[in-house]
C-alpha cells in the first residue's frame, strides 16, 4: 500500500496541531447560588495563555476541549452534576469564560470530549467519577462487558440507577453542548473567526453472524447507543428510533426549542477510534431490572473471554488493554457510515491509538522498539486513507499520543505514547521507532509499504 503527498496535503495531522484541555483549574470556587462569576482562578487564565502562546510561537495550533470529565466537586456536591439541568447555565458560563479570554487565539473548539464514557463509566459502570450505577446493575450478564466504558476497569463504592441516570446525563450534556455552541456562534464566532465542534468516541459493532438478520440489526443497534445517542440529536434534534422505541419513558424528551438549538449544532466532527467488537441478538435484564447495558438487547461475543471471537477466533490481535483488540478497517467502515447515516460531517480523528504494557524487565532500549504501534499506524492510515477515497470529508488525524502518560484507571500501567518516558530516570523521554515512523511519513511526498 501507498500513500501521495496529495493525502497529506488533505489532513491536518499531529505535527501542526495540538488538543488541550481546559481543566477546572479556572475556577477557584462556585458561589452560594452556583454561579461562577467571580471565582475565576487568575493563575490558570494565565498558565493556559502562556501555553497557548508558545504553541502558536512555534507554529501548532491548538484544538482546545472544554470539559474531559472534570466536573467541579463543589457542583456534584450542590446539585448532583449532569443529573440536574442547572448544569447547562454553568457549562456555558465556563464556556464564555473560555471564549472570552483565549477565543482571540483558539480557532478550533470541542465542547465535550467522550461524553459516552463520561455517562456510561459514571452512572452505569461505576467505574469512574461520579461513580453511580454499578452496585444496581450486579444483575446485568451477556451484554456490555465491565471494560465496555473505555479507559475504566475499577468499581467504586457506588449507587444510582443505571436505567434512568446515563440518559439523563447524557441529555444535559447534549443540552450543555447546544446551549455553548449556540453562545460561541451568536456572540463569539464572528468576531474571533472560529469554529467549534464536539468529539464522539465509537467502536465499529460487526455483527457476530453476517447471514443472520438479527445480528445485523443488533450491529445497528450497538452503534445507536454507543454513538448514535449523541450524533442523531446534534445532527436531526432527536434520538435515534431504536433507543426511543426500547427504552420509552426513560429516555428524556427534548423540548422543542431544545430540539432546534441541538440540530446542526457542530462545525466538525471530532471522532475517536481505537476498536471494534462482535455484536449479535442479545438478551434483556433477567430479573426485571432496567440497565442502560440491557436495553438496546444486544450481546457481546463470547462474554467470559477477554476478547471477542467469532469462530474461535478475536476480532484483531489484542493490545495491553482488555477493551483495545486492533481492527483498523473498523476506521474506514465507520467513517463510510458516518457519512451515510449522518449527512456527510466534516470529521478530524481526534484519538486513535495502541498502547502496550509497561513492563519493568524491559530496557529502555528494548522498550522503544514498538512494533506493534508501527505497524497500528500504517494500517489505520491506510484504512484512513481509503475512507477519504470513499467521499468521507475527514480533515485531520490525531494520533493518541505524543507521550506515554497517566491513562485513566490504568494508571501508568500501560503506554500509549509515541515518546517514552522514563518513570525511574527523571521523566527522561525518548522518541520510539513509531515516532521515526510516523516523522518520516510526515515529511515524505511518497511512502510505500
Amino acid at each position: 500500500m501507498s500513500f501521495d503527498n496529495c493525502f497529506l496535503r488533505r489532513l491536518v495531522l499531529t505535527i501542526s496541531s495540538f488538543f488541550l484541555d481546559m481543566q477546572d483549574s479556572l475556577i477557584g470556587s462556585v458561589g452560594q447560588g452556583g454561579n461562577l462569576s467571580g471565582f475565576v482562578n487568575k493563575e490558570g487564565i494565565k498558565y493556559y495563555n502562556d501555553l497557548i502562546n508558545e504553541l502558536l510561537a512555534n507554529g501548532i495550533q491548538p484544538y482546545v476541549t472544554l470539559f474531559h470529565w472534570d466536573l467541579p466537586q463543589a457542583l456534584e456536591d450542590k446539585y448532583r452534576g449532569f443529573l440536574d439541568h442547572r448544569i447547562v447555565a454553568d457549562f456555558c458560563e465556563f464556556a464564555e469564560l473560555c471564549f472570552c479570554n483565549f477565543g482571540d487565539r483558539v480557532k478550533n473548539w470541542i465542547t465535550l470530549n467522550e461524553p459516552y464514557t463520561y455517562s456510561v463509566g459514571g452512572y452505569v459502570m461505576g467505574t469512574t467519577p461520579p461513580g453511580r450505577g454499578a452496585s444496581a446493575s450486579d444483575h446485568v450478564e451477556g451484554s456490555y462487558p465491565p471494560s465496555q466504558s473505555i479507559h475504566s476497569k475499577h468499581q467504586q463504592n457506588c449507587k444510582g440507577d443505571p436505567g434512568t441516570e446515563a440518559y439523563v446525563a447524557t441529555h444535559n450534556q447534549l443540552l450543555a453542548h447546544a446551549a455553548a455552541v449556540k453562545l460561541y456562534r451568536e456572540k463569539f464566532q464572528t468576531p474571533q473567526g472560529g469554529k467549534i465542534g464536539i468529539t464522539l468516541v465509537s467502536k465499529w459493532m460487526e455483527p457476530l453472524d453476517e447471514s443472520s438478520d438479527l445480528d445485523v440489526k443488533a450491529s445497528r443497534r450497538a452503534l445507536d447507543w454507543f454513538f448514535g445517542w449523541f450524533m442523531e440529536p446534534i445532527t436531526t434534534g432527536d434520538y435515534p428510533q431504536n433507543m426511543k422505541q426500547r427504552v420509552g419513558s426513560r429516555l428524556p424528551e427534548f423540548k422543542k426549542p431544545e430540539s432546534e438549538m441541538l440540530r446542526g449544532s457542530f462545525d466538525f466532527l471530532g471522532l475517536n477510534y481505537y476498536t471494534a467488537n462482535y455484536v449479535s441478538h442479545g438478551l434483556t435484564s433477567d430479573k426485571g431490572l432496567l440497565s442502560y447495558n440491557t436495553d438496546p438487547q444486544v450481546t457481546y461475543a463470547s462474554k467470559l473471554k477477554p476478547l471477542p471471537e467469532r469462530n474461535g477466533k478475536p476480532i484483531g490481535p489484542p493490545s495491553a488493554s482488555d477493551w483495545l483488540s486492533i481492527y483498523p478497517e473498523g476506521m474506514q467502515k465507520l467513517l463510510v457510515y458516518i457519512k451515510k447515516t449522518y449527512k456527510d460531517p466534516l470529521i478530524y480523528i481526534t484519538e486513535n491509538g495502541v498502547d502496550e504494557t509497561n513492563n519493568a524487565s524491559l530496557t529502555v532500549l528494548e522498550a522503544l522498539n514498538d512494533t506493534t504501534r508501527t505497524e497500528f499506524l500504517q494500517d489505520h492510515l491506510f484504512y484512513l486513507h481509503k475512507a477519504m477515497d470513499d467521499g468521507v470529508n475527514v480533515k485531520g488525524y490525531f494520533m493518541w499520543s505524543l507521550l506515554d502518560n497517566f491513562e485513566w484507571n490504568d494508571g501508568y500501567s500501560v503506554r500509549f505514547g509515541l515518546v517514552h518516558v522514563d518513570y525511574n530516570n527523571g521523566y527522561a523521554r525518548r522518541p520510539k521507532a513509531s515516532a521515526e515512523w510516523f516523522k518520516n511519513f510526515l515529511r515524505q511526498d511518497r511512502i510505500s509499504f
